[in-house]
């Protein structure tokens, strides 16, 4: 999902918007997109630490039990440099999101579970004789190329 360092600038940006704890950040780039990817906490928590050792983020002190970050001047100068590359890899995080809601439909997984319940039932209450079963794959290679055709 990430080049290298772009984990890094990805982090510094979130935290340039507001101060967040790793577990959010976490969420915030799930979310990014759409769920089809959450980066591990291995992956994260280092790459947090890198940036507090560099001087761009630093803790916000607070009494919440979870350490949250903000990016500091450096980092925000950062960021500033990198505006072009940072808004790329935005868009590009943004665009996978899009891509993976388009292709999910509720309806769409719930018929062809339903489909597959009909059939497994059948098979096991005996109800599908060699005539029957070859019907039945006549008529799903029929839909499949009728979808493929849309």
């Amino acid at each position: 999902m990430f080049g290298h360092g772009e984990l890094r600038l990805a982090l510094l940006e979130l935290l340039a918007d507001e101060p967040r704890h790793g577990y959010e950040l976490i969420k915030a780039i799930e979310e990014l997109t759409g769920g089809a990817y959450a980066p591990s906490p291995g992956a994260v928590y280092p790459t947090l630490q890198l940036l507090a050792d560099e001087g761009m983020i630093e803790e916000r002190g607070d009494d919440s039990p979870r350490k949250a970050f903000v990016a500091t001047e450096a980092g925000r100068a950062e960021l500033a440099g990198k505006a072009e590359e940072v808004e790329a890899l935005f868009e590009r995080l943004s665009a996978h999101g899009e891509r993976e809601h388009r292709g999910r439909s509720p309806h769409l997984w719930r018929a062809m579970g339903n489909l597959a319940n009909v059939l497994k039932h059948r098979a096991r209450a005996g109800k599908l004789d060699q005539e029957t079963i070859d019907s039945i794959v006549d008529m799903i290679d029929d839909m499949a190329k009728r979808i493929e055709r849309l």
